[in-house]
């Protein structure tokens, strides 16, 4: 549910949590992502940075320049101004991501997670039949069908955590119980609703199905879309996953290794709520690709 009124948490002493929700939807999203530009463009002294989440957003204050009070008075005000979500145009980024589907590197990490800690059914299979599709083909369609929505980042640094802006791609996975001990670099994956891109080599728990050779962290600034963060991916940006063949895929790879890989991205765009839930409302959001 949407609240009423935000709740307004500390989160030990230099930060407040604005919670908007309890439930992870877009409409919230929207909120938060408002709220964390109009706190930047209004420049209050002593509010250093935000993080939006689903359906809140966390703001780190100096409280040695601003009240913990005075902060939730700052918000309350910031929020009164935004009116409702349908008037938010949000800035926004859209990046294509060659990625190959039921790849070989994933399946591995499945079958090590078999053998090594618990039997399951495998990721895809086990993601295709508990959403009710037909098979593994129609879960990569319906999965690479819509842009992604940066909702928030986390766990690893750059790590997006993306929800499906077509409602007929919204899909549903429970977490591993117990987590995996490894996953490849890139790999994409499903858990709740949530899709994200594990940026490194890292133990994980979502339901895996995929891979894109694009990296979205990079300490070294090899790429010069790098060069102001070591994360590629800004709340509110989208993605659009590209099912490639093998053969594609190692191009892609081989390129971003010789540091030839051009970025295949659109900028200086603004994402308009009005117009997005205007589009909603014209389809059939229960009809599956």
């Amino acid at each position: 549910m949407i609240y009423e009124k935000p709740r307004f948490l500390p989160g030990g002493d230099r930060f407040i949590l604005v919670e908007l929700g309890n439930e992870m939807n877009l409409e919230l999203n929207f909120m938060a992502q408002g709220l964390a530009s109009a706190i930047a463009q209004d420049g209050t002294k002593g509010i250093v940075e935000t993080a939006p989440c689903f359906a809140s957003l966390l703001v780190h204050y100096d409280p040695d320049q601003i009240s913990f009070a005075d902060v939730e008075k700052e918000l309350t005000r910031l929020l009164g101004s935004l009116g409702p979500s349908d008037e938010l145009e949000l800035p926004s980024r859209l990046f294509v991501f060659e990625t190959m589907y039921l790849d070989p590197w994933t399946k591995e990490a499945v079958d090590d997670y078999k053998a090594k800690i618990n039997d399951k059914e495998p990721d895809p299979e086990f993601v295709a039949r508990i959403n009710g599709l037909s098979d593994t083909a129609q879960l990569v369609r319906v999965h690479s069908s819509t842009e992604y929505w940066v909702a928030s980042l986390g766990f690893w640094p750059g790590l997006p955590f993306m929800m499906p802006l077509d409602p007929r791609s919204r899909m549903t996975a429970p977490k591993y119980n117990p987590p995996r001990t490894w996953t490849p670099q890139g790999t994409v994956g499903m858990g709740g609703a949530a899709t994200a891109i594990y940026p490194v080599a890292t133990p994980g728990g979502y339901q895996i199905f995929a891979r894109t050779p694009v990296p979205i962290w990079d300490t070294n600034a090899k790429f010069k879309l790098f060069e102001k963060s070591i994360c590629l991916f800004q709340a509110g940006d989208r993605v659009k996953f590209v099912p490639v063949t093998r053969e594609e895929f190692e191009d892609t790879e081989a390129r971003v290794k010789d540091g030839s890989y051009q970025y295949n991205m659109i900028d200086y765009q603004k994402f308009s709520v009005a117009r997005y839930k205007s589009w909603v409302d014209s389809i059939d959001a229960s009809q599956r690709f």
